[in-house]
């Protein structure tokens, strides 16, 4: 006999639903789910924001009295969400306490009850979210299982093998019901008339058969049946049967011929702590640190650097929740905050919608005094005046051809190359005894033509396919220098082919310690990508494993060992652009060899929330490893327009 459970997701703010479209939905999708499980009595679990909530309260009260009964009478279950469905690994850790803490208050107040399980927000999993949870209150958790197993390696090992528990970053456990991208978008594609009902029986048979779990039959959204809100050209037609009808079929089908035996979430979770043998681990890897729902192009940069505008979206909230925490704000505005840092927002909104969420943005940055974003340095740079004397304890060298550049100081060595756009031929800190960790990699270095190129250090790479175009700052520059009370400046303005680069390195002539700043003039976010700072460490100077460290929204850091190869910014198809990222969001993150030797990199989010991706490879004994920041990158959620702020990262050893 095969045991399954059934998970719908509500979300009135599915990006491309239409404020005016919201009864409607209520009307198509979330009436015919309650008479789903009242006509077929399995006991389905409903997830959804208290953000959702309140408006199907607002729109149709009687849905959520039925709903509140029916939780009671136990033939539904609630599953938890926060107030808005929210990005937790982008989002600062007192941001995510308070999703979560809204929620539950939500739930309490409007349907008399609290969850006892939660749906990782957009299945986006990070370790520091588990002690959230934890501390909210959550007894388990919903998160997907297929990309747990790619981040783990346990592809080819039987399903049983994941783990039954997460462990936070910070020491927390939880169980973890598994989702699965597979057979939910099968039971999609057998409901929408894709797929023939035989087939899909044969399907889930076998993996019945083969899983030896309870199976996540379904684990997604319940807006896709009866209802298309138009966000695609290509989208399925309606079935003529009535698709919520069909979907009652199907589950009539898999009890009869499967002899299903349908169980809510909470017993699913319950069978499997009481079949499995318990095992926690972290679900997170290094190529794999922010694990998402569904295929490769589901990845984290959906939400961080795509969109009509994501980065300056986020960047501005990141301000507004420095504000609120400095101030020690109430519930309302951090209410507002998760609302406006909603996942929604940054995929395919409605142009309504977009505009609407601006004005609110713009109302609360004006109410707590937030100054406009894309400060620029540049400016402050002409107002110095030309560096003339330096200390007696700075020294600066070039080589006879003026290719190279020599600034030498107590507590720093570095060596910039003007022919390419000031990259950093070397860079060493007192307290490696100035042994170079990141620098340049010269053609040849490594002994295979895959890896036959220059890997510079502080570097710009732009690429925008629909235009054939390619763009780097590996151009000559005149540097010129300026002090500034401890620190050199060495600045360099490089015209690139849609505007001009503004490239400012600045040196610490007492502590250990050079911050890179880029500034793009005149120059529009494009369609496609934009990293910045792209370092390269040099293998010479470090031993092996690497391990990096970064907050991905909780309160503490994670720590990943570089065991494998990496590459974040390999493009998951021709139209999204990279892979995977960290979140690192309270703007820091180190890289350190097994010798404890490294350095640690940090930015201010609230100027610009850059993410921060990886790359690793390895070539006979040697390996190519990379850290670079992205500002833009692109996906089917991109849109022409929108702000390429100033980005400025600072390097210090560990």
């Amino acid at each position: 006999m095969a045991r399954g459970y059934l998970i719908f997701h509500l979300n009135l703010a599915f990006s491309a639903i239409p404020t005016q479209a919201r009864a409607e939905v209520i009307r198509k999708c979330y009436w015919p789910l309650l008479k789903l499980a009242e006509s077929t009595s399995i006991p389905v679990g409903v997830e959804l924001t208290g953000w959702t909530l309140a408006q199907i309260m607002e729109r149709d009260p009687a849905w959520v009295e039925h709903f509140a009964g029916m939780l009671r009478k136990g033939t539904c279950e609630i599953i938890g969400s926060g107030w808005t469905q929210c990005i937790g690994p982008l989002l600062p850790y007192e941001v995510n306490r308070w999703n979560q803490k809204l929620g539950v208050e939500a739930y309490v107040r409007m349907l008399g009850t609290r969850p006892r399980l939660a749906l990782v927000n957009e299945l986006a999993f990070s370790s520091g979210l588990v002690d959230v949870y934890a501390e909210a209150g959550y007894e388990g958790l919903v998160m997907d299982r297929d990309n747990v197993r790619l981040a783990l390696q346990l592809n080819d090992a039987p399903v049983s093998a994941v783990p039954t528990h997460a462990l936070g970053a910070a020491g927390s456990t939880l169980p973890v019901l598994w989702s699965d991208s597979i057979l939910f978008q099968r039971l999609q594609r057998v409901v929408h008339g894709d797929i023939p009902m035989a087939e899909y029986l044969t399907y889930v048979e076998s993996r019945a058969a083969h899983d030896g779990v309870v199976l996540p039959v379904y684990c997604n959204d319940a807006e896709i049946f009866d209802y298309r809100p138009g966000r695609f050209e290509a989208e399925s037609r309606l079935h003529p049967e009535g698709e919520w009808e069909r979907l009652k079929r199907v589950c009539a089908r898999l009890s009869q011929t499967l002899k299903m035996e349908w169980l809510s979430p909470g017993q699913a979770l319950d069978e499997q702590m009481r079949t499995a043998q318990p095992t926690a681990r972290h679900l997170s890897s290094i190529s794999q640190p922010v694990p998402v729902k569904k295929q490769a192009k589901y990845n984290i940069n959906r939400w961080a650097v795509t969109g009509r505008n994501d980065l300056w979206l986020n960047t501005s909230c990141h301000r507004l929740h420095r504000a609120l925490l400095i101030a020690g704000a109430g519930a309302e505005d951090w209410r507002e905050l998760c609302e406006l840092w909603a996942s929604d927002l940054r995929t395919h909104i409605t142009p309504d919608r977009w505009e609407a969420g601006l004005k609110r943005l713009q109302t609360m940055c004006a109410r707590w005094d937030i100054p406009p974003l894309g400060h620029s340095q540049a400016a402050v740079m002409q107002e110095l005046p030309p560096c003339r004397d330096l200390p007696p304890n700075v020294g600066v060298e070039q080589d006879e051809e003026g290719l190279l550049w020599t600034i030498t100081t107590p507590t720093a060595h570095l060596v910039l190359n003007a022919r390419r756009g000031l990259a950093i031929k070397s860079l060493a800190f007192r307290s490696h005894s100035f042994l170079p960790l990141v620098g340049t990699l010269p053609q040849g270095y490594f002994n295979t033509i895959e890896l036959g190129a220059d890997f510079y250090s502080g570097g710009v790479l732009i690429e925008m396919p629909g235009e054939r175009a390619r763009v780097t700052d590996l151009e000559w520059v005149t540097p010129k220098m300026r002090l500034a009370g401890t620190e050199l400046l060495i600045c360099a303005r490089i015209p690139l082919s849609r505007g001009t680069l503004q490239k400012i390195i600045a040196l610490d002539l007492e502590q250990e310690r050079v911050r890179l700043t880029y500034e793009f003039q005149q120059f529009d976010r494009p369609l496609g990508i934009v990293r910045v700072s792209i370092f390269t460490l040099l293998p010479e100077s470090l031993l092996l494993p690497l391990s990096v460290r970064c907050v991905n929204g909780g309160a503490g850091e994670e720590a990943f060992e570089v065991d494998r190869e990496v590459n974040h910014g390999q493009a998951a198809s021709a139209l999204v652009s990279s892979s995977a990222a960290f979140g690192a969001t309270d703007g820091r993150m180190s890289i350190e060899d097994a010798s404890g030797k490294g350095l640690i990199f940090q930015w201010d989010p609230a100027d610009c929330s850059a993410v921060p991706m990886l790359k690793h490879l390895k070539a006979q004994d040697k390996h190519l490893t990379r850290l670079s920041f992205s500002l833009c990158e692109l996906d089917d959620t991109s849109r022409p327009g929108g702000q390429l702020l100033p980005f400025s990262v600072e390097l210090s050893p560990c």
